[in-house]
């Protein structure tokens, strides 16, 4: 069972995401909170295998909570949940540790299938924010690398890039779910990272999707 615990001040989201979490089996909610100010001793009192964690909430903010949940537990995963698309926030939380950024737009099957892709692994991003991730990058001057990547593993790392799925791409390119996993694993080898945000970040800096 998956525990989960869930930081957000707006109480009817709060609830639609408990409600639509405790719909799946696997998950279980062992917590909610209307801000982040306790967040140390809640992690060290509920152990959560997952964090989902507003950005703008009263007190203590979700970029600083991130880094206090990961010095505390480095295993918990931590999804940022936000309305925000702004670069300060979202290279704050992933620098501070985020595992993910969800914007809150996002719809609930999406959110889910992002949710499910962090806890394999991954590194889900909402749609448009890999495009802040290369705005970033482009005031940094691109280092020339090729790692050796197949075509193949350039096709999946482009999508990876554009915030597909492991499933997703699976269905976008006709090839079973186990294959996808074997391909990215290899992209992680190449690239010597150990997450898709790490591949994703450095796919962005060194143009090897372009």
């Amino acid at each position: 069972m998956v525990r989960i615990v869930i930081y957000d001040d707006n109480e009817q989201l709060r609830k639609s995401m408990q409600l639509l979490l405790l719909s799946q089996p696997g998950y279980e909610v062992v917590a909610v909170f209307e801000h982040a100010n306790e967040v140390v001793r809640d992690i060290e009192q509920l152990h959560p295998d997952l964090v989902i964690l507003d950005i703008d909430m009263p007190g203590r903010k979700g970029t600083e909570a991130v880094g206090l949940i990961k010095e505390t537990d480095p295993n918990c995963l931590v999804v940022m949940h936000t309305v925000f698309e702004e670069e300060e926030n979202l290279f704050a939380s992933l620098c501070a540790g985020a595992n993910g950024y969800i914007l809150k737009k996002t719809s609930p099957e999406r959110f889910l299938a992002y949710i499910e892709e962090v806890l394999a692994g991954g590194a889900p991003f909402s749609p448009g924010i890999a495009q802040k991730v290369l705005t970033f990058f482009q005031h940094h001057r691109p280092l020339q690398h090729d790692y050796n990547l197949t075509e193949r593993e350039k096709q999946i790392l482009h999508l990876l890039v554009k915030g597909y799925t492991y499933k997703a791409i699976s269905a976008e390119l006709s090839i079973a779910l186990d294959t996808s996993r074997k391909h990215i694993r290899n992209i992680y080898d190449k690239l010597h990272v150990s997450c898709g945000r790490e591949a994703v970040a450095l796919a962005l800096q060194h143009k090897l999707t372009s």
